[in-house]
């Protein structure tokens, strides 16, 4: 339910010195689109090289793999930062990843939505939250968290570090990509997440004399796998 719409809208509507419009509005047809012309005809695996990159911009760490190694690289990963407990999604790509042993294991937590609190303090004692990637913007080394009742924010937020895999799948040039597809779920009537979540490498911050520090107010450093699912 929407409350307050009309108030709100008529406010906004007095203030622009006119009468609020509720119908016949009309989304403009630019002529010129240059937010569609970003490497709009680059290929996954130029998309790729262009992740990379930004990827040692941003200080995170990449690495590639397949599907059938992946759990082995997690594991590199997870001897890269001396890293003992984790937590994970409850997400079925994990299974469907061939995660499912590792899921089960004694050091690795699944994000319960029944039990939120104690999810929370999982996460927060856990060394390595790890997360699939939803959307992921090759232009500024970006994954796209689309919230729902088995992916807990605090997955991503709380732990020392971070691990996002990322499906080559989702790779796509820019934002421009990511919010179309967004906007594009509500037109079908489907359910538009409640959050989502961008994350562009490990927690910073440029807010002083503009001198960048790494690992302020969140997970430290950052891993992104990327998975070759195609």
């Amino acid at each position: 339910m929407i409350q307050n719409r009309e108030s709100f809208l008529s406010h906004v509507a007095e203030q622009l010195g006119r009468k609020p419009r509720t119908e016949g509005v009309v989304r403009p047809d630019y002529k010129h689109k240059p937010h569609l012309e970003v490497m709009k005809d680059y290929s996954k695996d130029q998309l790729v090289e262009v992740l990379k990159t930004q990827c040692l911009a941003i200080h995170t760490d990449f690495k590639e793999t397949k599907k059938a190694d992946l759990s082995e690289v997690i594991d590199q990963v997870l001897e890269e930062y001396d890293a003992k407990s984790v937590i994970t999604w409850d997400d079925p790509r994990f299974e469907a990843f061939g995660l499912k042993d590792f899921q089960s294991r004694e050091s690795v937590d699944v994000w319960r939505a029944e039990n939120g609190s104690d999810s929370v303090a999982l996460a927060e004692k856990a060394d390595v939250g790890i997360t699939f990637s939803d959307y992921t913007l090759a232009e500024s080394g970006t994954v796209v968290l689309l919230s729902e009742s088995g992916k807990g924010r605090s997955v991503s937020l709380l732990p020392t570090y971070y691990i996002a895999i990322i499906p080559k799948s989702t790779l796509v040039p820019r934002m421009t990509q990511a919010t179309t597809a967004i906007h594009q779920m509500a037109e079908r009537g489907e359910r538009v997440p409640s959050c989502v979540n961008f994350i562009s490498g490990p927690s910073n911050s440029a807010d002083i004399e503009m001198s960048l520090v790494v690992g302020v107010h969140g997970p430290i450093r950052a891993c992104y796998i990327l998975v070759d699912d195609e």
